[in-house]
């Protein structure tokens, strides 16, 4: 990730009166924690207070509020800062795969285990590791999960052996995983040893005052990362949508949408319409979501624009229950079977 200097130049381009400098809040081997308002603080001064414990920590929020910089920060804080930060994704490796990732495995425990392999805990000793997306993991591997943290030992797959580790675990999911417990899919034990220190990342729209700080950010960062030297500025306009946004996808969205305009931006300014449709031209709040207030005078495609809002409802409601398309659907007021249909046909992905 590009860098800015500790202190950057907020303007919104050329012509601008007000010119702030102000420190980036973080910087953490993973990249740079923006912002300014008193919830960040406060979760990065509970970071500060637990670093130099080897407690673990469970890291909350809804998806792409960067919850992993804020274990980079916690690592980096740490006592074990010189030693490794071992991320695993619990939701991303297949279930059959994952014990093995997690402990290991010995020669012949499988098919296809030709050699023993360490897992990611042997690669973690000594510093930090980092289970992402912890409420996916199956209950089976929860019971040895719950002994790594109870005993801090573990048995590779297919090895008879016990093996002790130093390490600490934190563990992060945007899942609410009480609701998980309540429902028998994730166990009561576990989540009280997860849930020693809880660390709940606010959504981006609790955070507006950080919305221009992360827009600039971006800027710079993605402006110098495709070559854009051209581009001297955001218009006050580009901005100002930027900042009347919900931002459901949170940090990440913004950057993902400024990523957007700098590529197709004509120059020398990034304007509004330079920014994805879902960002432009919308005003007002409405139960809590962004609608067109009138018909732009160019008009509009009208299929193209339910299908955008049906869409972006659709990723709201699967973002808000941790991708669980039974509550999703019940949020939307649809059958289970037609949401799946509908998140196929459109290929929305998380």
């Amino acid at each position: 990730m590009t860098h800015l200097p500790e202190d950057f130049d907020a303007s919104v381009g050329p012509g601008s009166e007000t010119r702030e400098r102000r420190p980036t809040l973080r910087p953490t081997s993973r990249g740079k924690i923006i912002g300014s308002s008193g919830v960040l603080r406060a979760v990065l001064d509970t970071v500060d207070r637990v670093a130099r414990s080897a407690c673990t920590v469970l890291v909350t929020g809804e998806s792409g509020t960067g919850k992993e910089l804020i274990v980079s920060a916690l690592h980096d804080a740490s006592p074990r800062h010189a030693g490794p930060l071992v991320t695993v994704n619990c939701g991303a490796i297949p279930e059959q795969l994952l014990e093995s990732e997690l402990f290991g495995h010995a020669r012949g425990a499988f098919t296809g285990a030709v050699a023993a392999r360490q897992g990611r805990v042997a690669a973690a000793e000594g510093g930090t590791l980092f289970l992402d997306e912890i409420g996916e993991l199956p209950l089976a591997l929860q019971v040895k999960l719950l002994r790594l943290l109870q005993q801090r030992e573990y048995s590779p797959v297919g090895d008879s052996r016990t093996l002790r580790c130093d390490i600490r675990v934190v563990a992060a999911t945007n899942r609410d995983l009480e609701v998980e417990v309540t429902e028998g899919r994730f166990r009561e034990d576990l989540y009280y040893r997860l849930n020693v220190i809880h660390v709940h990342l606010p959504p981006l729209r609790e955070r507006v005052g950080d919305v221009e700080l992360l827009a600039m950010h971006f800027f710079r960062v993605c402006a110098d990362r495709c070559g854009r030297d051209d581009l001297t500025g955001v218009s006050p306009e580009a901005l100002g949508a930027i900042k009347a946004h919900e931002w459901p996808g949170n940090v990440r969205a913004l950057e993902n949408a400024v990523e957007h305009a700098v590529l197709l931006a004509v120059g020398p300014e990034l304007t509004v319409n330079d920014l994805p449709s879902r960002v432009r031209g919308v005003e007002g709040r409405e139960d809590g979501r962004k609608l067109l207030r009138e018909l732009p005078q160019a008009g509009i495609d009208l299929r193209a624009t339910v299908e955008e809002y049906e869409s972006r409802l659709i990723k709201q409601a699967l973002d808000r229950t941790g991708w669980n398309k039974n509550r999703a659907a019940q949020l939307l007021g649809l059958n289970r079977t037609t949401l799946v249909e509908m998140i196929k046909r459109k290929r929305i992905a998380s």
